[in-house]
């Protein structure tokens, strides 16, 4: 088939989840798309230029089988702009967020047009898939409050129509290049690895005050911040790089291979978010080998196997920082602790979700509901 992707915002794990695909499918894959920068730009105008681009692939390349639209895209406006070309190609719109789950989850304002932009995407799509269960469940959870907002001609009687055509469909990760670079050795104190973008709703300030209390008490320790800064003021950051500069490793972006590098070198990694719904560097820095401590909320129940719980998710903040003074003192227990988890996360490879994909795209030209294609591994 030919798939015609398109991307309003094609950076980070948005460019790795579309550039991933495009390499690894069995399916012809055009990839459309735009830079990732402007969000609400790209959700509010993106439709129009990606329209144009998209009769320039079709003029090439022939008319598409099926539409894959990632979920910053307006859907509805880029039908509007590009049904002369794209035809009758069924559309499959992928979530990777959504503004009604991420104010839910965040406490933030709702941006009532971004999440009506993403409920008409919603409707106007042949088929949706969500990046995980978690994330599915919030969205459709405070759906019916956003519907509800308007004086009349509400849409309430087809959100169980969506429902229906909505279903579980994981990110594939480059696991394989991950696992590649695990276990390397490393001298020095362990380093413990914060993979986050730098902003708020990933709790930094969190991890911070573990890392104080750590070095207040003597613990050894090293520490990597990477992650791109998505923070007008990112303070804690800043002070930060001034309290452990000695035990900085880096603080900042980094290309994919050093990147990489650093993952196999790092010993322990750390979630405080708040908001995520699948948690694409959670999954690498643990194929990589690391010992995680996460949340036991948000999407990281599912992305970890049942089996290995209660050596991995915390509660509140002071059993964190408990965990994480028992995993320095006794690393090796630590790591005998998750012994396997590191390869449980072959599931989420593109070698593994690529022919999957592929599958679910078809069953939609079919004109057939794809089953959720399975995210925990529960043995």
């Amino acid at each position: 088939m030919r798939v015609l992707l398109i991307e309003p915002w094609l950076n980070g794990s948005h460019q790795a989840w579309a550039e991933g695909y495009a390499t690894h499918s069995g399916h012809q894959v055009h990839l459309v798309a735009h830079e990732g920068a402007f969000w609400r730009w790209r959700l509010r105008g993106g439709a129009v230029t990606l329209a144009e681009r998209a009769a320039a692939v079709v003029d090439e390349h022939g008319p598409p089988d099926v539409v894959l639209a990632s979920s910053m895209l307006d859907v509805p406006a880029f039908l509007g702009h590009s049904r002369a070309w794209v035809g009758t190609a069924p559309v499959a719109l992928y979530l990777h967020e959504t503004q009604p789950a991420r104010a839910a989850l965040t406490g933030e304002a709702l941006d009532d047009d971004m999440a009506y932009r993403n409920w008409s995407s919603m409707v106007a799509a042949d088929h949706v898939f969500v990046n995980s269960a978690f994330h599915r469940d919030a969205l459709f959870d405070a759906l019916p409050d956003l519907l509800g907002r308007p004086p009349d001609h509400r849409h309430d009687h087809r959100l169980d129509d969506v429902r229906a055509r909505s279903t579980l469909l994981p990110v594939g990760v480059d696991v394989a290049a991950v696992h590649a670079a695990r276990s390397r050795p490393d001298e020095g104190a362990p380093i413990l690895l914060w993979s986050h973008r730098w902003d708020h709703d990933k709790a930094p300030e969190l991890f911070f005050r573990a890392l104080r209390r750590l070095d207040h008490e003597g613990v050894d320790f090293r520490v990597a911040l990477v992650g791109a800064n998505a923070r007008g003021d990112p303070r804690e950051f800043v002070e930060a790089e001034e309290r452990f500069g000695e035990r900085l490793v880096h603080a900042g972006h980094l290309p994919r291979a050093e990147y990489v590098e650093l993952l196999g070198r790092s010993s322990v990694v750390v979630s405080t978010a708040v908001h995520e719904f699948f948690g694409i560097a959670m999954v690498e820095a643990m194929a990589a080998g690391a010992v995680p401590l996460l949340p036991h909320a948000l999407s990281y129940p599912e992305v970890v196997p049942d089996r290995f719980h209660d050596a991995v998710l915390y509660g509140a903040y002071g059993d964190m920082v408990r965990r994480l003074q028992d995993v320095l003192a006794d690393l090796p227990a630590a790591r005998a602790a998750v012994d396997g988890l590191a390869c449980t996360m072959d599931r989420f490879d593109w070698a593994a979700l690529a022919p999957a994909y592929d599958r679910v795209l078809a069953q939609v030209v079919a004109g057939e509901v794809p089953d959720d294609v399975a995210l925990a591994d529960r043995t």
